[in-house]
C-alpha cells in the first residue's frame, strides 16, 4: 500500500491509494504513478530491509524521499492496520513533522556490506571453533588444556593431524610452535584418544568448514582493500598523506590482513590520525568507515552524534522534574564497537581516558563507565574528523570538574580544622 501528499495547500490535501506488487517492474510503477500525480516527496517508514528496493528506485526517479523511524510514526489509535500507517504517516509528512533517518552514501554502504559480511563469517568460523573443540574433548584429545586456541599456530597443525589419521601423541606433540608455553611431553599427555571413528568424522568436517571460512574471510579482505583504495586513488586530497606503521598497536587475529588500515584509514580521513586514541584498535576504526565513513559530517555536532549512536542518556523531564535519564534501548554496530573499546581502555593503565574510567567506574560502576566512556570516544572522533582537532590528552591538572572539587574538599579542610595561614608557613 502506497500512500503519498500531493502538493496542494494544507486545507485541501488530498489522499490517492494504489497498491502493487514487490517485483521490479511494479516498484518501477509505483514511480511512474507517483509522476503521473505531481509527486516530488515521499515519506515511507524503515521495517527490516523491505524498503530498500523501492527507496532505491524512488531516488533514481528523482523523488524526494524521507526515510522515517518506525518509533516516530507508531502512534496511531484504533485497530492497527496498513492503511491507517499509511494515512499516519501521510498526516504527519504533510505537517512536517517527520524526519528523516542517517543513510550513508553509495560507497560507505557497499564497504558496509563486505565488512558486515565478514563479521558473519567471523561469527561462524567462531561456532566452528567451539565445535571442533567440543569434538576434540569427546575424542579425549585435550589440546584446550594445554594451547591457549586450538585455531593458533600450533593447534590448527595438530588438528590437521589428527583428521589425516595421526593418533600417535609424540609425533602430535612435535607440531607445538616454538611460542608454545606446554612442553612437547605435557602436550603428548594431553593427546591421547580414545579413537571414536563417529567423532573423528564431524571434527573433519568442522575442521573442512573452518578452513572453508578462513578462505571466504580472505577473499572478503581483499575486496575491501580494494574499495578502500578506488577511493582513495580518486582523491588526490586523500593520497597525498602518508604516515609511519604503529609498532605499539596490537594485531588481533581477526584484523583483516594484508591490509595497512593505519595507512589508509590516515588517507581516508585525509590526515586524520584515529589510532592516535587509546584503547582504538584496527576493528574499531574499520567499523567507524564501513558504518558512517563521510558521512559523520552530516550531524551538526558532537552531541547529534552521540545521541544517534544511543550513547547519550534520554532526559525526560516533566514539570522540571528529571523523570528518567537512561541510556536509550538498542544498538548498532558502531556503537558496539566503541563499547569494546571502552572496555579496553578500561584496563589500561595511566592514561586521560583509563583515569577517565576509573572515576566513573568508582562512582557508577563498570557498565555506567563503559558507556560514558564509548560517548567520550565518540565525540573525540567527531571533532577529529569534522573539525579537524587533533587528539592531545588532557593531563591531570586540566579536568576542571576535578580541579574544583579538589578546591572545595581543600575548603572544608580549611574550615573544619580551623587552619591559619601562620599554620601553612609553619609546616613549611
Amino acid at each position: 500500500m502506497v500512500v503519498v501528499r500531493t502538493l496542494l495547500p494544507l486545507g485541501k490535501a488530498q489522499m490517492m491509494y494504489g497498491e502493487f506488487g514487490v517485483y521490479n517492474e511494479d516498484l518501477k510503477a509505483i514511480a511512474d504513478w507517483l509522476k503521473e500525480n505531481e509527486i516530488e516527496t515521499v515519506a515511507m517508514e524503515s521495517t527490516g530491509t523491505y524498503w530498500q528496493s523501492l527507496f532505491a528506485v524512488l531516488q533514481a526517479e528523482g523523488f524526494q524521499v524521507i526515510l522515517c523511524n518506525g518509533k516516530f510514526t507508531k502512534n496511531i489509535k484504533g485497530k492497527k492496520s496498513d492503511v491507517q500507517d499509511c494515512q499516519w504517516i501521510q498526516k504527519l509528512h504533510t505537517m512536517g513533522l517527520l524526519s528523516g533517518s542517517f543513510l550513508p552514501d553509495e560507497a560507505t554502504e557497499q564497504l558496509r556490506t563486505y565488512c558486515r559480511h565478514r563479521s558473519n563469517l567471523l561469527e561462524q568460523a567462531a561456532d566452528t571453533t567451539r565445535k571442533m573443540q567440543k569434538y576434540l574433548r569427546l575424542l579425549n584429545l585435550r589440546l584446550d588444556v594445554v594451547v591457549n586456541d586450538i585455531c593458533g599456530l600450533t593447534g590448527l597443525k595438530i588438528i590437521d593431524a589428527i583428521c589425516k589419521g595421526e593418533i600417535n601423541p609424540e609425533k602430535l606433540a612435535s607440531f607445538r610452535n616454538g611460542n608454545c608455553k606446554k612442553s612437547e611431553e605435557e602436550i603428548a599427555k594431553a593427546l591421547q584418544t580414545n579413537g571414536r571413528n563417529d567423532y573423528l568424522f564431524t571434527l573433519k568436517h568442522e575442521y573442512q568448514m573452518y578452513l572453508n571460512l578462513q578462505s571466504k574471510i580472505t577473499e572478503c579482505d581483499a575486496e575491501i582493500e580494494k574499495m578502500l583504495n578506488q577511493q582513495i586513488n580518486n582523491d588526490d586530497n586523500k593520497k597525498q598523506h602518508h604516515i609511519d606503521k604503529k609498532a605499539h598497536k596490537r594485531i588481533n587475529k581477526n584484523t583483516p590482513k594484508n591490509i595497512d588500515i593505519n595507512l589508509l584509514s590516515y588517507q581516508y580521513f585525509e590526515g586524520v590520525d584515529l589510532l592516535a586514541i587509546e584503547g582504538v584498535s584496527y576493528s574499531t576504526v574499520l567499523t567507524l568507515m564501513s558504518e558512517v565513513g563521510h558521512g559523520i559530517h552530516k550531524f551538526e555536532s558532537a552531541k547529534q552524534f552521540a545521541s544517534w549512536l544511543r550513547l547519550s542518556p534520554n532526559n525526560k523531564i516533566s514539570g522540571g522534574k528529571v523523570l528518567s535519564n537512561k541510556i536509550p534501548k538498542g544498538s548498532n554496530r558502531l556503537k558496539i564497537a566503541l563499547r569494546n573499546a571502552a572496555n579496553a581502555i578500561g584496563n589500561l593503565k595511566d592514561t586521560a581516558l583509563s583515569n577517565f574510567f576509573a572515576r566513573i567506574s568508582h562512582r557508577k560502576g563498570r557498565v555506567s563507565a563503559i558507556s560514558a566512556t564509548a560517548r567520550k570516544l565518540a565525540v573525540i572522533i567527531w571533532n577529529m574528523v569534522v573539525k579537524g582537532t587533533a587528539y592531545v590528552p588532557l593531563t591531570e591538572y586540566q579536568f576542571v570538574d576535578q580541579k574544583r572539587k579538589k578546591i572545595a574538599a581543600m575548603k572544608r579542610l580549611i574550615t573544619k580544622f580551623e587552619i591559619t595561614t601562620d599554620d601553612l608557613n609553619l609546616q613549611l
